[in-house]
């Protein structure tokens, strides 16, 4: 007769439980949304590039550097990178730049001027980084002796869709 009652006390208080909590029950509706974002850097330092060697008969030996990072984070689908620099190289000279790639991407070494160049494309909702940028000075024995000068590049992130 114990076991009898001590079950049908268990099943009216799970029954008194089930009611507490539905009769306190509360719905709140959540909003939400992503925006789109686009977010990249490049290391801010200066790079110096210095050419001061040649092979007997051939043009000036490049010279690369390969100290600046970048990173992207993007949600959004064939966003690019681009660059350029607000006067062109002397005559003869030339300025390369390689982004490393993220994933999916596609990245291109392009000679830098007043035209803005596409570095990296088709970057598709990725975060990547620190990848490599490299620089590359490349002149022809005819730009002859260029005094020290300098070239701001200006890079843009065109967001995709």
């Amino acid at each position: 007769m114990f076991a009898k009652f001590a079950g049908r006390s268990a099943a009216v208080l799970s029954l008194m439980a089930g009611l507490a909590s539905v009769a306190g029950a509360q719905t709140q509706t959540v909003n939400f949304e992503v925006k789109a974002i686009n977010q990249f850097t490049i290391t801010s330092s200066a790079v110096t590039l210095t050419i001061t060697s040649a092979t007997a008969g051939s043009d000036p030996t490049p010279v690369s550097d390969a100290s600046s990072v970048w990173s992207i984070t993007t949600n959004q689908t064939n966003a690019k990178i681009s660059a350029s620099i607000p006067t062109n190289m002397p005559a003869g000279v030339s300025l390369n730049v390689l982004l490393g790639q993220p994933g999916g991407a596609t990245s291109t070494a392009k000679d830098l001027s007043t035209v803005s160049q596409d570095l990296v494309t088709g970057i598709t909702k990725t975060k990547a980084g620190p990848l490599a940028v490299t620089y590359t000075l490349s002149a022809t024995a005819a730009a002859g002796v260029i005094a020290a000068d300098s070239r701001v590049v200006t890079y843009t992130m065109t967001p995709g869709t």
